[in-house]
């Protein structure tokens, strides 16, 4: 991955945003729509560009796509996705995001929530991983 598509994708504070909350555990459009409160058009474009750029992956399961960090980031994607984390960590916007995510949740695994909302239906097969990027770093 070329280090100047990564840096385009995050010069976008939506973006930012979908990293961020992606961060956490793969997601669902419905689910992103919801918490950053934009149009499905719109984040759905977010993602698109994102994904043009390597930077989330995306599984189909029935209607509903679900997108989520790759599972194995290059250097550069994982070093610039590890800084995301430092920075975001006092930053109102993202951390009001995480607080969204997790009213949404309420602590439940993504693949119940799916199988519970907008996507019924077992889930749990088709729904990536997030990568720990909480993990030490070497």
């Amino acid at each position: 991955m070329r280090l100047i598509s990564i840096y385009k994708c995050l010069c976008d504070e939506t973006r930012l945003r979908i990293l961020n909350l992606l961060s956490v555990s793969p997601l669902c459009v419905c689910h992103l729509q919801s918490i950053l409160r934009k149009p499905q058009v719109k984040v759905s474009q977010h993602l698109a560009f994102l994904k043009e750029r390597g930077m989330v992956t995306r599984t189909r399961h029935q209607q509903w796509m679900i997108y989520a960090l790759p599972a194995s980031p290059g250097p550069e994607l994982d070093a610039n996705l590890r800084c995301l984390q430092d920075c975001v960590q006092s930053d109102p916007v993202f951390q009001a995001d995480r607080a969204k995510l997790q009213e949404l949740t309420a602590g439940r695994p993504v693949a119940m929530l799916l199988e519970e909302g907008c996507c019924p239906g077992p889930v749990s097969a088709a729904l990536p991983h997030a990568p720990n990027l909480n993990a030490q770093r070497p």
